[in-house]
């Protein structure tokens, strides 16, 4: 089944650095996911001014509860404390883009 993460990172002063410091690990981590056909796509959120605030990941996991706990919880940007709001909800990609 498909889960649509939305992950808003937090809006202290720190944020970016902390997202910045996080980076890597959180696109090898999502590489290899897609690799294993656990993540689909994603990206960054932006702001109005193009400044990276949250992350979007659509994911294929048997339920929310394992996406939740096999994906987000071993995220680099979860572990380092980068997201701070995070929701999952069921989705479906349309099949026009799975050609």
């Amino acid at each position: 089944m498909q889960f649509l993460i939305m992950a808003f990172d937090g809006k202290d002063a720190e944020a970016l650095d902390r997202r910045m410091a996080a980076r890597p690990g959180h696109l090898e981590y999502a590489k290899a996911a897609k690799e294993e056909g656990k993540v689909i796509i994603g990206g960054a959120i932006l702001d109005d001014d193009g400044k990276m605030i949250g992350s979007m990941l659509v994911v294929d996991y048997p339920s929310k509860e394992a996406a939740e706990k096999e994906y987000v919880a071993n995220d680099p940007y979860f572990l380092g404390k980068v997201w701070q709001d995070i929701e999952i909800r069921p989705y479906r990609v349309a099949d026009i883009f799975n050609k």
